[in-house]
């Protein structure tokens, strides 16, 4: 067999490549290949949760801040509920005296008139 039909690297080194040879070179990089990939693969999981630990974190913050946000309007609106109230009882004394110096008015206006 003429040396230019024997392969590149025949003629190129002098060299011929059996089956078994290229066969064992092709599963050393397919498994180089696979141990990247799993590496890559880790890799990338681990920094995925490490996003979504940090996602978590800004989210509670966020929570427990609206949480305490309303924790301060429920006690403002209680404190209005007891002004409203104190008001409310103002107002019927108000109008109970009113309506006793009314009775008054008239008694007064009523004994001048006699």
């Amino acid at each position: 067999m003429p040396r230019s039909e024997r392969g590149y690297f025949y003629a190129k080194w002098g060299v011929g490549l059996n089956a078994q040879v290229v066969t064992i070179v092709g599963l050393i990089c397919t498994v180089i290949g696979l141990i990247i990939g799993l590496f890559t693969f880790n890799r990338n999981r681990d920094k995925d949760v490490r996003s979504d630990a940090s996602e978590s974190a800004v989210i509670r913050t966020k929570l427990d801040n609206i949480s305490s946000g309303i924790d301060s309007i429920r006690i403002d609106i209680k404190a209005n509920e007891r002004r409203v109230s104190e008001l409310s009882e103002r107002v019927i004394r108000v109008e109970e005296s009113a309506k006793s110096a009314h009775k008054r008015i008239d008694f007064i206006e009523n004994k001048g008139e006699m």
